[in-house]
């Protein structure tokens, strides 16, 4: 599928887990298929955001993908999706400028995650 229709989920790629995926040489036959759901009118990442900023910097314009089966929380994807767009996060080739180291990333979108979690959570009691 072409990077390009790919909606990323996650606001940020941590540098560390983006230099182990780089070692091993991202090309069409390498990179391991990136889960897909369609939610709404988007396909959206369900996983594989570090192998698909991966694929951008190597020049790739299209990935290997699945479509995702499991029972996953939608709620909490249409959050972090709504996320992204108003960050201007629509490709994985955006999410190419938001690299950052691993501390960083745990704080920004780990912690980020909980929180939301943690609130939706709320929500539904």
């Amino acid at each position: 599928m072409p990077l390009s229709a790919l909606q990323p989920s996650q606001l940020y790629i941590s540098a560390h887990k983006l230099a182990l995926v780089e070692r091993r040489r991202a090309t069409p036959a390498t990179i391991e298929p990136v889960p897909v759901k369609k939610l709404g009118r988007s396909i959206v990442m369900t996983d594989g955001h570090t192998r698909a900023v991966a694929a951008v910097r190597a020049g790739l314009r299209r990935v290997p993908v699945y479509w995702e089966d499991e029972e996953l929380s939608w709620e909490m994807y249409r959050v972090c999706v709504r996320w992204c767009r108003r960050a201007g996060i629509r490709t994985p080739a955006a999410l190419s400028r938001r690299i950052v180291s691993h501390a960083d990333y745990e704080q920004l979108w780990y912690a980020r995650c909980s929180r939301m979690q943690e609130r939706l959570g709320g929500c539904r009691a």
